[in-house]
């Protein structure tokens, strides 16, 4: 099995104890975290931050500090922004939309060829195309 990335709104309702994941996507994410190969994009935290800030989410505690409770609870690695992804979001082959954190998180699942676990219909129609491999969280 391969890595796998949460998208920024599944790692929110795992943290949030949001029952939208079906059992078996949540023992996927279970498994790859028992084998150290769970992650987040490092926008995510970024995306988290500023739907915050403009009232779109509420949390219980400090953002910074559900951060870190986020990535050390559920042993989530974070992955780095390098260049070479940076780049490689502004090309993405095909058709997909132009919002950057999607771009970051999808262009990221392609270099490590990951699989993108995600509820964003953007996302899962890129994947039908065979340009990521991501998969519904529900």
């Amino acid at each position: 099995m391969s890595f796998v990335l949460l998208d920024t709104h599944v790692l929110v309702w795992l943290m949030q104890g949001i029952d939208r994941l079906s059992p078996t996507k949540r023992d996927l994410i279970q498994k790859a975290a028992d084998r150290d190969e769970l992650g987040i994009v490092a926008i995510t935290p970024w995306e988290i931050a500023m739907l915050t800030a403009k009232g779109r989410l509420a949390l219980p505690m400090d953002v910074g500090d559900w951060i870190d409770a986020a990535v050390k609870g559920f042993g989530v690695a974070v992955v780095p922004l390098s260049p070479e992804i940076s780049v490689a979001s502004n090309r993405l082959p095909g058709d997909f939309h132009a919002d950057p954190a999607d771009r970051m998180i999808v262009a990221s699942a392609r270099h490590l060829n990951a699989l993108l676990v995600t509820e964003d219909n953007a996302i899962l129609a890129y994947a039908q195309a065979g340009h990521v491999q991501a998969v519904s969280a529900g």
